[in-house]
C-alpha cells in the first residue's frame, strides 16, 4: 500500500533550521500536488506551503520568506527547508499530495506527523 513517509523534525534554537522530508512508499506513484500543513493543540491546522507539478509554490504570510518547498522528481520527494526558525513555528508537520500513477491522478494521501519543536 502506499504512503507517504515524512522525516526530519526535531528540537532547534529559535534562528536554527531544519529540513523536512516526504517520500512516496512506492516508485511506481509520483507526487503531484504537494503541501504542507502544520498544526498546535487548540489550533485548526494551518496551511504552510505548496509546490505543484510545474514547480510553482506558494507560502503562508507567516513562513514567506524563511521556508522554502522544493522537491525532487528522480527521488519522489518534497522537503520543506525551514530556516530562521521561531518559537511560533512550533508545531506537528503534516505532508499532504496528489499522488499519481502512469500520469493519472491516483489519490490523495497524508504523512505522519512530524514534531518541530524551535526553543527560545
Amino acid at each position: 500500500q502506499v504512503q507517504l513517509v515524512a522525516s526530519g523534525g526535531g528540537l532547534v534554537q529559535a534562528g536554527g533550521s531544519l529540513r523536512l522530508s516526504c517520500v512516496v512508499s512506492d516508485s511506481m506513484f509520483t507526487i503531484n500536488v504537494a503541501n504542507w500543513y502544520r498544526q498546535t493543540p487548540g489550533k485548526q491546522r494551518e496551511w504552510v506551503a505548496t509546490i505543484t507539478s510545474d514547480d510553482s509554490t506558494r507560502y503562508a504570510d507567516s513562513v514567506k520568506g524563511r521556508f522554502t518547498i522544493s522537491r525532487d522528481n528522480a527521488e519522489n520527494t518534497v522537503y520543506l527547508q525551514m530556516n530562521n526558525l521561531e518559537p511560533e513555528d512550533t508545531a506537528v508537520y503534516h505532508c499532504n499530495a496528489a499522488i499519481y500513477r502512469s500520469g493519472r491522478f491516483y489519490d490523495t494521501y497524508w504523512g505522519q506527523g512530524i514534531q518541530v519543536t524551535v526553543s527560545s
